[in-house]
């Protein structure tokens, strides 16, 4: 599989750098802005960068099979919320009442959500919502492959798909969100494959599990990556084995954003893994992709440092949904403010 992946214009990106220096300011005073507004015009083309007036996030929902509830508890082993927080969220997302519905109206930004793998019954949803369903729900990955053979090759063309019709809608900036209850874990599973890392190095506390609720996700997590073995060498496989029709969804997402030239903002922990796995389908992706924020989860910063990103904000979220990414458009367009209206220096009388 190979994809056409523009290269950012190191020539918007030398211009801009000359156009900062110039600005009336000290040489580098607006710190990490600088860097971020010489991105941004490498991404465009253009010094200064267009505005990121249509912001869209798109939240990947789907179920996982590490969640299902014990025999005699109704919370899952991985989890402080039981599964059918999913299908229940789903709602929440489309009455506009969730948390990355409520900051993003602050930004302005739009959030779509999908089920691309729930378990629970969304048949009373809008048919837009399970337009790109692949399964219900993903399997136990510590006992089962989360996926049947070619579900995580269509889980990549429904986030690619996904990506096409938010940019052909006019889309500037694109943020991936994510909502399952066992999400933290499939996504330490992953890390853990891609980096060669332990699992009681990934595995944090997720939705707020006590030390008893993280020792069982570190179990769930080495049982996973025993079982899976070699097969996590090649993306898809390793999909198929340790992620989910989502995780291949979201990184399906990244690569097409990457194709068509349109920056994406990383969430938090699922995006970050759902990015190791892109980078190794297209590893020129990545050039095309910054870090909204720094999550409480340990595996976002193995994921981010491997993919040489450094999280904008740092706020101690780990909500999910896009939320944490969606804090940082305002910086982006502050970036861009400062190389569209400072004065020059050499303007200066």
């Amino acid at each position: 599989m190979t994809f056409d992946i523009p290269a950012p214009d190191e020539r918007a990106r030398g211009e801009a750098r000359e156009r900062l220096d110039g600005l009336v300011k000290p040489l580098g005073a607006l710190g990490r802005l600088e860097e971020l507004a010489a991105w941004l015009c490498a991404a465009h083309g253009t010094v200064p960068p267009r505005p990121l007036d249509d912001v869209r996030v798109v939240v990947f929902a789907g179920d996982h099979g590490v969640s299902a509830a014990s025999p005699v508890s109704a919370v899952s082993p991985v989890s402080a919320y039981p599964r059918e927080v999913t299908a229940a969220m789903v709602r929440v997302f489309l009455s506009g009442a969730s948390g990355v519905n409520v900051l993003a109206r602050q930004v302005g930004a739009r959030v779509r959500v999908l089920d691309v793998a729930v378990d629970g019954d969304l048949t009373d949803v809008p048919p837009e919502v399970t337009a790109h369903k692949v399964r219900r729900g993903s399997g136990a990955i510590d006992v089962a492959d989360a996926l049947e053979p070619g579900e995580a090759e269509r889980g990549f063309a429904a986030g690619r798909a996904v990506a096409d019709e938010e940019i052909d809608g006019g889309a500037d900036l694109l943020i991936p969100g994510d909502m399952g209850i066992g999400n933290t874990t499939v996504a330490s599973a992953l890390v853990a494959a891609c980096l060669g890392l332990p699992a009681e190095d990934v595995v944090g506390a997720g939705t707020g599990v006590d030390e008893r609720g993280r020792a069982r996700k570190v179990a769930v997590v080495e049982a996973a990556l025993a079982r899976a073995g070699s097969r996590a060498r090649e993306p898809f496989a390793l999909l198929t084995a340790l992620g989910s029709a989502c995780a291949a969804a979201t990184a399906g997402f990244l690569v097409q954003a990457a194709v068509r030239g349109v920056p994406v903002l990383l969430d938090g922990v699922f995006s970050g893994a759902a990015a190791l796995v892109a980078r190794e389908i297209a590893p020129e992706a990545a050039r095309w992709w910054l870090a909204g924020h720094r999550s409480t989860e340990p595996s976002q910063a193995f994921a981010l440092k491997a993919l040489g990103l450094e999280p904008i904000l740092d706020l101690g979220l780990r909500l999910g949904e896009g939320s944490g990414a969606v804090q940082a458009v305002p910086v982006l367009r502050a970036a861009r403010a400062t190389l569209a209206e400072m004065g020059r220096l050499a303007d200066l009388a």
